[in-house]
């Protein structure tokens, strides 16, 4: 269910698993708050299901959650074995652009959350097709706030395997959130449409100056393969 708040910002409240139509009613630099069942899934775990053909520990497609947050928590066990999750992290989703298609094939994610978006692309090529959307965290520093909608940590997998961050953690959350609508079904991205209007000036901003000592991918000295 989505039920819009009539603010100057619209804000969106998501029952989880989220459906089609819950997803096609968001629209591009909105808020979102979720309620329901999330998971963590980053390269650790996309390594051990995508590219070494371990099966997934639950079944994500039976309808027990299709939202994927690139994340890192902070998580502290609990004297009866439970989890304390104090806050939680965003890490940046572009890296993982090339497990995404088969993550979502296999697992019938609709809603990823993470920080910098997908490669420009991926929201056309990859996301929209699949009818999934990508939600970002709101600046730095809101671990914590996040934190407090996680309600209790419901499971988690490949904890001594792949260590907290990278272990799969399921969590039950209420009012999840604020997170902003970052690209939408018809593939629009946030981060794409600002990417272009900053690009048109790139070359300006930067003349007179030396070569950068780093790069985003260490790669190439044209700044518009950096993610700004």
């Amino acid at each position: 269910m989505v039920s819009p708040q009539d603010d100057e910002l619209k804000v969106f409240h998501i029952n989880l698993p989220a459906t089609t139509e819950d997803i096609a009613k968001l629209e591009l630099g909105s808020a979102v708050y979720l309620t329901g069942v999330i998971y963590t899934a980053r390269e650790g775990v996309y390594k051990r299901v995508l590219d070494e053909g371990m099966a997934p520990p639950v079944d994500l497609r039976g309808g027990l959650s299709n939202v994927n947050f690139h994340c890192s928590p902070a998580a502290a066990p609990n004297d009866d074995g439970s989890y304390n999750v104090g806050a939680v992290t965003a890490t940046a989703s572009f890296r993982f652009s090339k497990w995404i298609p088969k993550w979502m094939e296999k697992t019938a994610c609709r809603i990823f959350i993470g920080k910098g978006g997908m490669p420009a692309d991926d929201y056309k090529r990859v996301l929209a097709p699949g009818g999934a959307i990508y939600l970002t965290t709101v600046g730095y520093g809101t671990g914590a706030l996040l934190g407090r909608g996680i309600k209790r940590v419901k499971d988690v997998f490949w904890l001594d395997e792949l260590g907290i961050a990278q272990a799969m953690w399921m969590f039950e959350v209420e009012n999840f959130g604020p997170f902003i609508v970052e690209s939408d079904l018809e593939g629009n991205s946030l981060f794409a449409q600002h990417a272009e209007i900053i690009n048109a000036g790139i070359e300006k901003l930067y003349a007179g100056l030396k070569p950068p000592a780093l790069h985003r991918y260490g790669e190439t000295d044209d700044r518009k393969n950096e993610v700004m």
